[in-house]
């Protein structure tokens, strides 16, 4: 019988995307009025992988990564896809727009081994969390690189992204590092 053991350490990421800078500037001082300070942000990225968004969301997207600078239990991912929705809400509801979504919000978290997603959508590769939001991992960190899985969005195989995540994950090492300097001293 294995050990039960806590969670590794994780930071939470949040993706978003929308067509307006002014969105995404908006969405990065929820994210920190509501999940805490920002450690790391990507540039904003074109958006041209796919076209599914652009009926409820316009064309000209972009997205954009942040990366949270708090350890994160990975137990909040369903109600961070909860807040994520009501953040879509309170945007489009406080910032009309002519479409229909303006904003995309998609929490997740990655650890050294994993960067996971949340959805409302289920599939047979996601496992189900609670109050209707499924996990999904989206990529794999093997190989020293990331490595997408079969059904990983075309997006995120995009060599720049997962530079980014490579960052991410080197942060998160270093944050680790520094933890286990802390607990050496005491």
């Amino acid at each position: 019988m294995g050990g039960i053991k806590d969670h590794p350490p994780c930071l939470a990421l949040v993706a978003a995307f929308s067509r307006y800078d002014f969105a995404l500037d908006w969405l990065m001082a929820q994210v920190e009025r509501q999940l805490g300070p920002i450690a790391m942000q990507s540039q904003r990225y074109e958006f041209s992988e796919s076209a599914y968004y652009q009926p409820t969301m316009g064309e000209g997207l972009k997205k954009q990564f942040f990366v949270l600078g708090r350890f994160y239990d990975p137990s909040k991912l369903a109600s961070d896809k909860h807040l994520a929705n009501r953040l879509e809400i309170d945007f489009a509801a406080s910032h009309p727009t002519q479409e229909v979504r303006p904003l995309n919000v998609d929490p997740g978290y990655f650890s050294l081994t994993k960067l996971v997603l949340a959805s409302t959508k289920n599939r047979e590769h996601r496992v189900y969390l609670q109050e209707g939001v499924y996990g999904e991992v989206t990529l794999a960190y093997r190989d020293q690189t990331w490595q997408p899985m079969q059904w990983t969005y075309p997006d995120y195989q995009r060599e720049d992204f997962r530079l980014f995540f490579e960052s991410a994950r080197q942060h998160l090492l270093l944050q680790m590092r520094s933890m286990e300097k802390q607990i050496q001293k005491n």
